[in-house]
């Protein structure tokens, strides 16, 4: 590992103007181009005290072992320089895109004198319209093969062509009518180029034109009444008209437009891009890049733009590019796309519109593409057990951990305070394994108490359980309040002492709920919530299961009572494998605690009546119109709704004595008041029977989609 300060330039060495430079590495290869306004400044910021870069860009300084720059005149200029280097040396320590394939385009190739049309891939050459990319070439050829009707162009090879030409005989397109045949000179040159032309159009999204000239057509082989044409006309108007739905009107305006969006983690970027042309979605692609830099998203999206227009000119770069951010500076990238094109470029980000919702659906298929990334990454199970063995070897454990829980708390500024527990078993999450509580003993926001709980409230549940099945080794005793609260899927308190067997076992005598303890516990937090977990277990006697938690901001992997944490390699499966079991465990919490909110908010004074189920508080309601007339009932007026006793009804009507009513309900628009309405405030109408919390010990599905918005933790 080299010392940066002995390849570090003299004072005064670097000049202060735009330009690119280069790191080297012992063997003389380029390991990192980077770009600069000003390369003085930009440089020292490589060349601080090490505790103070980012670890990716410690690790990228402390390889390299030399740095050299090339001064330019403009900020474009070192963009261009910027992407020229990074396509010829190719350095580890820059942002490189994954593409999984090469994406086929439809070519016609109108440089040539009978133009052709085909399935393209590859570099573009000069005189070829295209049109795409396409996802796959099937897309293309169904595509072709409906317009053919309408445009019957050559689709054929050049040999196929010659020997046509020399046998005086058309291929079978030619005999079927999907193809002019200018091999055996049906149809001149010029004819069958205008014929490319208007298939082109077509392409390009002009379409009117054609299905207008199409219907006239067709409306005066009728009149003529040649009814065999125009039954023709009206069959190539529908297969026009197919072609079209297969690519959707998005944008109104018949928009030329590109729109670019990024999903992103800690490790990982995935990029889609959607190309609209004459406002419908013509080509879909996306990459998939390994951040091995610390990057913005703005700079993410820098990097798109050169690997997507880097070797496009003319109108394959379109007048509009629309981004989920900006690089900075921005002036160099849309002065550089606007040299690509010829003409101006404008690069922005959609705020409003239809732009904004198709911004939304391509960053849906970024995510979907980022998650179909991982899920094939963690599908493999060479790569799980890679991953068990390297976070083994890390955290010095005797063996792989097969099981493996994560711990997460969440809350809305201290209010409605929950926690998870996920469970991955052999590298897969174990969704019937699942487990949500309610932080019960405290109230407001402290993570690190909360985790102390769960992690006790957990665990005494297992003692308890160890205790019953006598696993208990010969003179070995349970440690002090393991027989404690157990606490169920729903967070309430659990049976006081040892639970019965029938809460413990199903049906076939196996052990449930709590009763498998994992080789490692992994908590979302830092060193505080890893000591909280780690103390909680001590507090138990339990001194056989590993504790560590992965910090978000660096994904620092915390042992307990280590000054430092361990930081894992970019590559390494176990700091991805640790990342999705983290992620998963927040994901669980967010959706239970939004579940939990919901609830508060839909909260009556019904909710409190022991045994007074959704069932039957619905048909309390029905009985009696509105909670407000309930409230005016006597016991024995609410004894006679079917299925309330009268301990029941007492209980009712002392809960509904001690709320505060509502006011009366008015409407606004007359100032009437509606004494008979129903108080939809002092309902629970919002889910169904069991749906609230869950039963204790029952599994309970994954929770919403977490997609961190507002002020959730």
């Amino acid at each position: 590992m080299a010392d940066p300060s002995s390849y570090r330039p003299k004072p005064g060495e670097i000049p202060d103007s735009p330009g690119v430079y280069r790191f080297r590495d012992e063997h003389r290869r380029v390991i990192y181009v980077g770009k600069a306004k000003s390369l003085r400044q930009r440089l020292a910021n490589y060349f601080q005290d090490l505790a103070g870069l980012h670890p990716r860009t410690r690790t990228m300084v402390t390889t390299a072992v030399s740095v050299e720059w090339t001064v330019v005149s403009t900020e474009v200029e070192a963009l261009q320089l910027e992407y020229s280097w990074i396509k010829e040396y190719d350095p580890r320590f820059n942002v490189k895109y994954r593409d999984d394939k090469s994406y086929p385009y439809l070519a016609v190739t109108m440089n040539e004198e009978f133009p052709r049309v085909q399935v393209m891939r590859g570099h573009k050459k000069k005189g070829v319209r295209y049109f795409g990319p396409y996802g796959h070439a099937w897309a293309i050829r169904d595509t072709v093969d409906l317009l053919l009707r309408v445009f019957p162009v050559r689709t054929c090879s050049t040999g196929v062509f010659k020997n046509a030409a020399r046998t005086g005989r058309p291929c079978l397109l030619g005999y079927i009518g999907k193809c002019s045949a200018p091999c055996v000179d049906r149809i001149s040159a010029e004819e069958h180029r205008e014929l490319a032309e208007e298939f082109c159009d077509f392409m390009a999204g002009r379409t009117g034109a054609h299905l207008r000239r199409l219907e006239q057509r067709m409306a005066e082989a009728a009149e003529e009444m040649e009814y065999e044409r125009a039954a023709r006309l009206r069959d190539d108007i529908g297969a026009l008209k197919k072609a079209m739905e297969k690519s959707a009107v998005v944008l109104t305006d018949a928009t030329d437009a590109d729109l670019i969006a990024v999903a992103e983690d800690e490790l990982e970027a995935a990029v889609q891009i959607f190309h609209v042309r004459g406002g419908r979605v013509r080509g879909q692609r996306g990459w998939v890049t390994d951040k091995v830099e610390e990057i913005t998203t703005g700079a993410l999206v820098e990097h798109a733009l050169q690997q997507l227009y880097g070797e496009e000119t003319g109108d394959a770069v379109p007048r509009e590019v629309l981004v989920p951010a900006l690089p900075d500076p921005v002036e160099p990238v849309q002065q550089w796309l606007t040299g690509r094109r010829g003409s101006g470029v404008s690069l922005r980000v959609p705020q409003r519109g239809d732009k904004r919702a198709l911004m939304e659906t391509v960053e849906r298929n970024a995510q979907q593409a980022l998650v179909l990334h991982k899920t094939k990454r963690a599908s493999d199970l060479t790569t799980r057990s890679r991953a068990l063995e390297e976070i083994a070897d890390a955290l010095g454990l005797d063996s792989a951990p097969l099981r493996i829980e994560c711990y997460d708390v969440s809350h809305l500024q201290g209010d409605d305070v929950v926690a998870s527990m996920v469970v991955f078993e052999d590298g897969l999450a174990r969704k019937s394994e699942y487990r949500r509580f309610q932080i019960k003993s405290f109230a407001g926001q402290d993570d690190v108490r909360s985790m102390h709980e769960v992690i006790t409230r957990r665990f005494r549940r297992y003692l308890a359980d160890k205790e019953r099945t006598g696993e208990w080794s010969d003179g070995e005793e349970p440690a002090a309040g393991a027989g404690g609260e157990a606490a169920g899927a729903d967070g309430t308190a659990g049976d006081p002492a040892v639970p019965s067997a029938s809460t413990l076992t199903e049906d076939d005598g196996r052990p449930k709920r709590f009763a498998y303890p994992p080789q490692l516990v992994v908590v979302d937090g830092g060193a505080p919530q890893v000591a909280a977990a780690r103390r909680a277990l001590d507090e138990l006697g339990i001194d056989d299961i590993a504790v560590c938690g992965l910090a978000k901001r660096l994904e620092e992997v915390w042992l307990p009572d280590d000054d430092d944490p361990v930081v894992l390699p970019r590559t390494s499966e176990g700091l991805y494998l640790l990342q999705r079991v983290r992620d998963e465990a927040h994901r669980f919490a967010i959706g239970y605690q939004r579940v939990k909110r919901a609830k508060r908010f839909r909260s009556g004074p019904l909710d409190g009546v022991p045994g007074l189920g959704e069932t039957r508080k619905q048909a309390l309601i029905k009985h009696f119109g509105s909670v407000r007339k309930l409230r005016a009932a006597t016991v024995e007026q609410i004894c006679d709704v079917p299925g309330i006793g009268r301990k029941t009804a007492e209980a009712i009507t002392a809960a509904l004595a001690g709320a505060v009513p509502a006011g009366p309900a008015v409407n606004t628009a007359t100032g009437e008041i509606m004494d008979d309405m129903v108080d939809m405030e002092d309902m629970d109408d919002g889910e169904e029977p069991g749906k609230s919390g869950g039963s204790p010990g029952e599994p309970v599905s994954a929770g919403a989609p977490d997609d961190r918005r507002g002020l959730e933790r």
